[in-house]
């Protein structure tokens, strides 16, 4: 059997002109597009990649740069992970903004996997009430109000949600870090009920009316029924619950639980190496 031959560089280049000149004769739809940007992504990475094998001298995979709101954000979310777990109903009054999770510790059916881990079903940012506010007593009680919404939320759905199966975490912040920490904890912990996830998304809005929801109930909303305005008999389920377990199954499997603090710092650290 041939061994399968390389392509040289001037082949490479030649497809690469090939690609432009057919592209610049074709329109694509959204669809395609999407997919050819993310192939032509992967072939520039791995490109990348190549050359920094072909370099005589290593070159590491990233620089550490302590005022990266990036780094910035997986350290604030590291710190929130140090704070204790405390009861969703019973939320003392305190000052400040910042970031918080929401832990699930029940028996509902399609979260037993996360259920009593270190991963949360939800997180969130509080920005301060007043711009620039530098002390938490400036901040207001903002994170507090939060928690307290989504306390209410999940009290309303009684029938498929006890209140004292939920726990959170929460850190007040310096203003202007709580969004890149927010990001981080989505990215490490793919949480369900945010909406950036897109599978059980509605749960952190509160208070508007049904005529501002475009005549869809939102997922959460769908499998947790309770709260007032989402029970209007003109909206429809933006998905069916079937469609929605479905998918709550499939994203639970690709991305599997914290079950221990230690498993979140040892992902925490992996991300931290330059190799």
């Amino acid at each position: 059997m041939s061994k399968k031959r390389t392509p040289t560089a001037d082949e490479l280049e030649s497809a690469f002109e090939d690609l432009k000149a057919q592209l610049s004769q074709t329109s694509l739809g959204p669809r395609k597009r999407k997919d050819l940007e993310g192939r032509l992504q992967g072939v520039v990475t791995s490109l990348s990649e190549l050359l920094d094998e072909l370099h005589p001298i290593a070159h590491p995979t990233s620089v550490f740069d302590p005022g990266n709101p990036k780094i910035v954000g997986r350290f604030i979310s590291l710190a929130l992970i140090a704070q204790e777990r405390q009861p969703l109903g019973n939320i003392p009054k305190f000052y400040g903004s910042g970031v918080y999770a929401i832990y699930y510790k029940g028996a509902f059916e399609q979260y037993a996997s996360i259920s009593g881990s270190e991963t949360p079903i939800y997180v969130g940012k509080v920005a301060p009430a007043a711009h620039h506010a530098r002390t938490p007593r400036e901040q207001g009680e903002k994170l507090n109000s939060r928690l307290g919404d989504h306390k209410r939320s999940i009290g309303k759905a009684a029938t498929t949600l006890d209140l004292t199966d939920f726990e959170y975490r929460s850190l007040v912040v310096q203003s202007g870090w709580e969004q890149a920490a927010e990001e981080y904890l989505i990215h490490l912990f793919q949480p369900l009920w945010n909406s950036e996830i897109g599978i059980l998304y509605g749960f952190g809005k509160h208070g508007d009316s049904a005529d501002t929801r475009g005549n869809k109930r939102s997922p959460w909303d769908t499998l947790h029924p309770g709260r007032t305005w989402a029970g209007a008999t003109k909206l429809i389920d933006a998905k069916t619950p079937a469609m929605i377990q479905q998918e709550v199954a499939e994203h639970l499997q690709v991305h599997p639980a914290f079950q221990t603090v230690d498993d979140i710092l040892k992902s925490f650290y992996d991300e931290l190496k330059q190799v």
